[in-house]
Parts: structure tokens; sequence; C-alpha cells
């Protein structure tokens, strides 16, 4: 084999090696153009509501709120006396902003041992069963992007305690989670069939 044959060999290998495209769309203020830019968003969005009731504006509006879409998305880092870096202020990671303990618990209890948080449908995926277990533990309906947000973000015990009513800051932006919901609902109702 040729040198420059070999060359070009592994330039094609190591391409094909690269990460995902983890990038956010463009506009993220309109859902149809969010879904038309990336269709695999729309599958998996439909894949969770099938399997576990959440509407596809629930998903989203959590998912802007966590990740801005930015599939490998992590907290920023911690510093001492303001330049050195002492670690990430948690383990959160991906689409949905899963703890590692929170993701292990998901992928034991609905056996999906390969699952990864910078997929976008293992990521809704986890919403969903996340989201279900709000529902179950406190009684949130799952078309309550508000309060569904503030258990996602508090965890069940903490959201079943009242701890998020101390934190006007969480409140806020818990309205602001329910608001872009109901936007992204009335936006998805004028996409083409072909993105719903």
């Amino acid at each position: 084999m040729s040198r420059t044959l070999r060359v070009l060999v592994m330039i094609v290998l190591l391409a094909s090696c690269g990460g995902g495209n983890y990038s956010a769309p463009r506009n993220l203020d309109n859902a149809c153009s969010i879904l038309a830019q990336r269709p695999k968003y729309a599958r998996a969005f439909r894949a969770t509501e099938r399997r576990w009731g959440v509407p596809v504006h629930v998903q989203m509006a959590t998912i802007y709120q966590e990740s801005k879409f930015i599939g490998n998305a992590r907290t920023p880092f911690r510093y001492v006396l303001g330049v050195i870096p002492m670690g990430r202020q948690s383990s959160a990671y991906g689409y949905a902003q899963a703890l590692d303990g929170t993701w292990d618990e998901y992928r034991r209890a609905t056996n999906s041992y390969g699952a990864r948080r910078d997929k976008i449908r293992d990521a809704t995926d986890f919403m969903g069963w996340y989201m279900n277990k709000s529902r179950e533990k406190n009684g949130i309906s799952l078309h309550n992007a508000r309060h569904q947000y503030l258990a996602y973000h508090e965890g069940h015990t903490g959201y079943a305690r009242g701890s998020y009513k101390r934190k006007s800051w969480l409140m806020r932006i818990s309205a602001e989670v329910g608001a872009r919901a109901q936007r992204y609902e009335a936006q998805l109702a004028t996409c083409p069939r072909r993105l719903r």
C-alpha cells in the first residue's frame, strides 16, 4: 500500500471515530425549527411520549432549561481564590443534565446499561422515567412542566418537602420552563405533520 493511501485510510478512520454533533440547533425559541434541524430529536421525543406519556413540549422545555440542547453540556468548574479549578459543581452531564447516581438508578431500573447521557434518545427516555416517578411519588401531572421541573431540580424527596418554596430564583426559573412549554406546545400544533 502506498504511503499516500495509508495516510488517507488513517484520516478516514480517525474521522469516523470522532464524537457526535453536540452543538445546539439554531433558533431555540421555535420548536418547529428545532425539530426541522434535528429530525432525530423529533423521533426521540415521540418515542418517550409513547413509552412514558410525557408530552413533547414538556420534554423540550426541560431540555432547553437544563442544557440548551447541547448534548455534552456540563456544569461549570468551581474555583478556589478565583483561579484554581477544584472540579465541577456537580456530576450533571448531557442533554438532561442527569447526575451520575440518578443516571445509574435509571439504567438499572430500565435495564438500559448501554444508555448514554449525550444521546438524545437516551436522555429523553431518562426524562420520561424520572417524570413518571414524580407523578407516582408526588402526584405531579405529566403535563405540568412547571412542577415537573421543580421535582426534576430538587429531587422527589426535596419536592415533597417543599424545598423549592424557599428558592425564589428556582420558582422564577420553573415559571419560565412552564411558559416555554406552553409556547412550544402552541408552535408544535402549527408544525408540518412530519415534524410532530
